[in-house]
């Protein structure tokens, strides 16, 4: 590759396609757009306006936002002056958004609106170094010489040479920092990952090389741009010149999608897990004949996945069919999602293969990839021809990967970060001899190359009869009944498994409903015997899948769902097992004083 950081990227994607659209956004319920060339003027007065402030290169600008256009916006801004971007994830409380910014040695903070102005203003007497504050939304703000909008910022920068830009520009080198990313975690202090503008570029080169977008696509951006896989959607933009809408909210997704129509979706599990929820529990509460319909429909559509599956043709009745399913059920869903896609790219946590099959079966294609924020953050990827459901894809084109004697995943390539910020133990730990990573994933290779991840190898369950079993399988089957929100298995050290489990804010009132249970309210229903039967059915279902050492042998229903808020699971949903563990432990240890029969 030529480019030598990622806002040469940019700004020779403005040089070549300036009229195009970049970007687009929805507001006073209208969707607005904005060119290459505008975008690249914004950007260009934000990297100025931090030059005007004092901004010297090298320096780190924490970035406190939900995603929107402006986050990237700023984002780009930051690196072409420049500067290292430090995300932070917009849900952080304040003790941790002031861990996050002092420990990066941050300058300067932007902020997306008010309510993180005031979570800045709170705690900036704790954090010295910090020289100015930036907001985004101002609405409602009290500016001053240190706290000033992003359209002042822009102003000011407008009064700068561009030769002072061009400086900047070509002060940037492949090896040099771009951005340092602090992993969520599940307990303690989040790490700081070092990723270089060469990571994040060999990861774009690759992901283009494969056929992850073009310049005809459009991509719903709704996932947090705090965290890795949304800035490869980013960075992968400016690679292959798609079209970015911006998602209203997480709650408008499906909305969303119905608008803008788009051809390529990134998202992690949790969002395939609910649409196929809701259409499940759509079909079940339909009449008799609706239900058979739609059973017929998913039979003949799975039937023909697995004909695509084997590169093999589809007989004509077959293939007319799969047109009548697809005219009575499939087309339903293709409509709710913009009736566009040409696939989505699924990363962040593991794919429930039961999800993935049905949504083939539906005509709907779920590239599942496999990385980490240390690897910026992809290894393997499926590809739209190239694809086996239930695994994680072959390497990217520059990737190697090899199985450690134990299980663990090693990956190596480009794309590798140069280690954690201010960790050199941790460091050595993970980042290995010859260039390895080692990613604490526990998985195996195919003799085709495709990766399948087992499970994580700390989170593996040792039980006190010494089997070793992957919680997540458990977890991921349960959670493919409509009624359950979030599942977490438990039984480490102990001598069966147990489960605690959450039920669905949408459906569970619903199914309540309709089946006489006469308190719809969350603990009522965590209590009612009938829902307690209707769980059992499920975890029996379950079990039949599982072998007699991984089966559930006792679970509770938990009254409140996990959620980022209570601080059971992490910005990229996936469930904290340790806080949920400790927060439930008195649940969890009266499974265990019951008498195993």
């Amino acid at each position: 590759m030529s480019e030598q950081s990622i806002p040469e990227l940019f700004w020779n994607r403005v040089a070549k396609h300036p009229d195009r659209t970049m970007q687009r956004s929805k507001k006073y319920g209208q969707w607005m757009e904005a060119s290459w060339k505008q975008v690249g003027d914004e950007v260009k007065g934000i990297a100025l306006g931090l030059v005007d402030l004092g901004h010297q290169p090298g320096d780190a600008v924490a970035l406190l936002s939900q995603s929107r256009a402006e986050w990237v916006r700023c984002d780009l801004g930051i690196l072409s002056a420049g500067g290292v971007t430090i995300p932070v994830y917009p849900s952080l409380l304040p003790d941790q958004t002031q861990y996050v910014v002092d420990d990066s040695d941050a300058r300067f903070l932007i902020v997306e609106d008010k309510s993180q102005l005031q979570k800045a203003i709170k705690i900036k007497p704790q954090l010295p170094n910090l020289r100015a504050l930036v907001v985004i939304d101002p609405s409602g703000c009290k500016l001053s010489d240190t706290i000033v909008s992003l359209e002042q910022l822009v102003a000011r920068g407008k009064r700068r040479e561009q030769s002072e830009l061009e400086a900047r520009l070509a002060g940037i080198r492949r090896d040099q920092v771009a951005t340092i990313v602090y992993t969520s975690g599940t307990t303690g202090n989040p790490k700081g990952v070092v990723q270089s503008h060469g990571n994040h570029l060999s990861a774009t080169e690759a992901a283009a090389s494969v056929g992850l977008g073009s310049e005809d696509d459009v991509d719903l951006l709704f996932l947090p741009l705090a965290h890795s896989f949304a800035r490869l959607e980013e960075y992968t933009q400016l690679r292959v010149g798609t079209t970015t809408a911006f998602a209203e909210k997480i709650e408008t997704v499906v909305e969303n999608l119905a608008e803008v129509r788009p051809t390529i979706v990134f998202s992690v599990p949790r969002i395939y897990e609910k649409i196929y929820a809701k259409v499940q529990a759509g079909a079940q509460q339909g009449p008799p004949l609706k239900q058979k319909i739609f059973a017929w429909s998913v039979g003949v559509g799975g039937q023909v996945s697995k004909l695509k599956q084997a590169r093999k043709p589809i007989p004509p009745m077959l293939a007319l069919q799969y047109k009548v399913a697809h005219k009575l059920v499939f087309s339903k869903l293709h409509e709710k999602l913009g009736g566009r896609l040409k696939y989505f790219i699924s990363g962040g946590a593991p794919l429930g293969r039961e999800i993935a099959e049905f949504f083939h079966a539906a005509g709907l294609l779920i590239l599942e990839g496999y990385g980490l924020t240390e690897t910026c953050p992809v290894l393997t990827v499926s590809r739209p021809e190239h694809y086996k459901f239930g695994s994680v894809g072959p390497a990217l084109p520059g990737v190697e990967l090899k199985i450690a004697p134990d299980g663990e995943i090693l990956g190596r390539g480009p794309n590798i970060a140069l280690g954690y910020f201010k960790r050199e133990q941790d460091t050595k730990d993970a980042f290995l001899p010859d260039g390895w990573f080692a990613t604490g994933d526990i998985g195996e290779i195919d003799g085709d190359g495709f990766l399948r991840i087992t499970d994580r190898k700390k989170d593996l369950i040792v039980t006190s009869a010494g089997k070793n079993i992957a919680p997540q399988n458990i977890e991921n089957l349960l959670k493919n009944d409509p009624l359950v929100s979030q599942a977490m298995a438990f039984g480490d050290k102990r001598k069966y498994i147990t489960a605690l489990i959450t039920l669905d804010p949408e459906q569970a009132p619903v199914w309540a409903k309709a089946n006489g249970v006469p308190d719809g309210a969350p603990e009522a229903l965590a209590r009612d015997p009938k829902v307690t039967a209707r769980i059992q059915a499920v975890v029996d279902e379950v079990n039949k899948k599982l072998a007699s050492f991984e089966q559930i042998k006792y679970f509770r229903i938990i009254p409140q769902d996990f959620s980022i808020e209570a601080g059971d699971l992490t910005p990229t949903l996936k469930v904290k097992r340790k806080v949920v563990t400790a927060k439930y432990q008195d649940l969890l240890d009266a499974m265990y004083a019951v008498q195993a029969e």
